[in-house]
């Protein structure tokens, strides 16, 4: 193993409603912000012990399951996919009337923003299970199964689950499907059957992150009592505003009265509009850098070590295995969220149990995020799909890594500030290889390369149309000249992308 897949030695000592009309019955993408490959179960793991990989769900073995699944699948992706989009909860919300209300019968947190949302979420999970509670978390997109947006305790449910939950709802998704003007979508499909799952296990909280935006989410028929917005950028501007402060009103829609808000650290303007929602429905609002944040970040073997000041005091000594700022920052969002679902801060001026804590973020993991999944060459993966999440990303490497000779392959979505995604990355990437995956909504492998050109030059852009060729290619011009003993390769640019190049990896299913 090269010295570069290690990381280094700590050193001593939003929109006007009207505009989304336009937008109803549109291809779009919804790539939720920063979603990672949602996949596996979470593993506690000893404190300072490194993060264990996580389980894709494979097809099932057994064949009479298998065909069953696919036939969910199949009736699924009859559906308006998640490409088209409809600014209303009105289907949503009949779904779950004739479904008995079942997101009421457990307490909530949801969690939008433009970047981080996935692993606060997975965090957030794993503190809560560390305190024995019952979790059920929503996520999407889903790479190799679908089984893996519905997670219990922190592992997909299983293909039976999975069937036996559409096949108790699929006659209440018909009903309304005859009231309505559209069918249920397969986003609000999904989420009705999450819902359901949950209230099924039951759990004891769920932890909900919205697919896109917030006030028109098809998640957003929950009165969660904590809603946590992490930062919040420019990204999905088509539908939801051109500014931070626009994309904010879209986003403080989850806000629900007597909620608390746990705000990340966000430009004025878009705090600015989280405030005025809170003000307005008497919600209680805890804002990193003020009533939480990271007191003290250290670099150690593995990620970092930190101490976050919670809504109930000082937390010292967490170790957390995933490296770069912006995960520190998911960190205290992630552990005030937590506070706050217990009470802290308001009705009780305690921390938590501070080893249950540390344990709890000892065993976070986040595929797709800076995921080291070979090595000689050391070769990276992370979801980073806008240029806020590419300079977090851009950051972390330079930090956390000593690559000599970093080749980046590049796969993006159509739609996708591709220049700015990629003005982030070219300080550290010496030549990038353009490519595309398989999805119907990748950017043209042309298109994108000729962004890159004007980027990076000609002489640092390679372009090979098959990602297993770019694999390839850049592995090989990683490891062209035998002095760079430090090489290696990053992969980025969708979640997709990041998906499809860790199955061919054979990354850890």
């Amino acid at each position: 193993m090269s010295d570069a897949s290690q990381p280094h030695e700590p050193e001593p000592d939003s929109p006007d409603p009207s505009s989304f009309e336009e937008i109803v019955g549109a291809e779009t993408d919804r790539d939720p912000d920063l979603a990672v490959i949602e996949a596996g179960s979470r593993t506690l793991r000893a404190q300072a012990g490194p993060p264990q990989p996580e389980v894709v769900p494979a097809r099932p073995e057994d064949p009479e399951v298998d065909r069953a699944l696919r036939q969910v699948e199949e009736e699924l992706a009859t559906r308006w996919g998640e490409t088209k989009l409809d600014p209303s909860v009105q289907r949503i919300a009949a779904l779950v009337d004739v479904l008995g209300e079942p997101q009421r019968s457990y307490p909530s947190i949801h969690i939008t923003g433009t970047n981080g949302k996935t692993t606060t979420a997975r965090m957030i999970e794993a503190l809560l299970g560390a305190f024995e509670l019952r979790t059920g978390r929503y996520s999407s997109p889903h790479v190799q199964s679908v089984t893996e947006r519905i997670s219990i305790d922190g592992a997909p449910v299983s293909a039976e689950r999975f069937i036996e939950t559409y096949q108790d709802i699929k006659p209440y998704v018909e009903m309304v499907d005859a009231q309505q003007e559209y069918r249920l979508s397969f986003f609000e499909v999904l989420t009705g059957m999450a819902y359901a799952a949950f209230a099924d296990a039951p759990v004891d909280v769920a932890v909900v992150e919205v697919g896109m935006g917030g006030t028109w989410d098809a998640t957003n028929v929950i009165d969660a009592g904590v809603a946590v917005i992490t930062p919040i950028s420019l990204d999905h501007t088509d539908r939801l505003g051109d500014t931070p402060e626009r994309i904010a009103v879209e986003k403080a829609g989850i806000v629900k009265p007597d909620a608390t808000v746990v705000l990340a650290q966000q430009p004025v303007e878009a705090a600015s509009v989280v405030l005025k929602k809170a003000v307005e429905v008497d919600a209680t609002v805890a804002r990193e850098g003020m009533e939480f944040g990271v007191v003290d970040r250290q670099l150690a073997v593995g990620g970092q070590q930190l101490t976050l000041r919670g809504l109930g005091g000082e937390y010292p000594d967490i170790f957390l295995p995933l490296h770069g700022a912006h995960m520190a920052h998911n960190a205290c969002v992630a552990l005030a969220a937590v506070e706050a679902f217990f009470g802290i801060g308001q009705q009780q001026a305690r921390t938590l149990d501070i080893e249950v804590v540390r344990q709890a973020f000892a065993s976070v993991s986040s595929p797709g995020r800076l995921e080291l999944v070979r090595t000689s060459p050391s070769v990276l993966l992370d979801a980073a799909h806008n240029p806020g999440g590419a300079q977090a990303t851009a950051q972390a490497v330079s930090e956390a890594f000593d690559f000599s000779r970093l080749v980046g392959v590049v796969g993006a979505s159509a739609g996708k500030d591709v220049r700015g995604l990629l003005e982030a990355f070219e300080p550290i990437f010496a030549e990038v290889v353009v490519t595309r995956n398989s999805s119907h909504r990748a950017m043209d492998v042309d298109e994108l390369a000729a962004v890159a050109v004007e980027v990076f030059g000609d002489e640092r852009v390679q372009v090979e149309p098959r990602l297993d060729a770019a694999l390839e290619e850049a592995v090989t011009l990683a490891e062209e000249e035998g002095e760079y003993a430090g090489a290696g390769v990053l992969v980025t640019g969708s979640v997709i992308t990041v998906g499809e190049a860790r199955l061919l990896l054979g990354g850890r299913h």
